[in-house]
């Protein structure tokens, strides 16, 4: 499971335009989603704070926080830009930072509020993906849709990673990131 930092290090083009859209109203917004105690999904707004330490986020007592105690799987979404239909996604597993420097120094540099029952979290990556779509001008004749440029990058050592669909050489283990060409729908 690759820190934020490590995806950071071995895809920064991929990570500063995943971070461009999570961060594109100031705080960072995106949608979370955890694994509810019976397998379904639960999808919750939230600023995931991006630090070059790692991707965090301050999660007060609610659901979603028994949620990743119980299960620390997750996926988080990037909030739609109002010019684009531009899209971050992030996968991987969510573990509590119990070291109380740490803690406290994330806490100040995000401006966490004390007095509120929050606990911090740190999102590993083990998928990262940046969809782009060009802009164009519906209805104007001889202005096609083009089809979404997405990035995809896979970490190796995630436990997912093995039932990828891209080979990955066995002698040497190396993330694995690619570009893919869609169909427009």
């Amino acid at each position: 499971m690759a820190s934020w930092s490590d995806f950071a290090a071995d895809e920064p083009r991929l990570a500063d335009g995943i971070r461009v859209l999570l961060q594109q109203y100031g705080p960072g917004f995106g949608y979370l989603a955890t694994v509810r105690a019976d397998g379904g999904p639960r999808v919750h707004p939230v600023s995931p704070v991006i630090t070059d330490e790692g991707l965090f986020c301050f999660i007060i007592d609610s659901p979603k926080r028994r949620d990743l105690e119980r299960d620390g799987r997750y996926a988080l979404h990037s909030f739609p830009p109002e010019e684009s239909d531009d899209e971050a996604y992030l996968a991987g597993h969510a573990r509590p930072v119990t070291d109380p420097v740490r803690v406290a120094r994330l806490a100040q540099s995000a401006r966490a509020e004390q007095q509120v029952d929050w606990r911090l979290f740190e999102f590993t990556v083990d998928v990262a993906m940046l969809t782009r779509r060009e802009q164009h001008v519906a209805g104007v004749p001889g202005v096609t849709p083009s089809r979404p440029a997405v990035r995809v990058w896979l970490d190796p050592h995630a436990p997912s990673a093995t039932a990828a669909p891209v080979a990955v050489p066995q002698a040497r283990p190396t993330r694995l990131s690619r570009d893919v060409q869609c169909t427009a729908a």
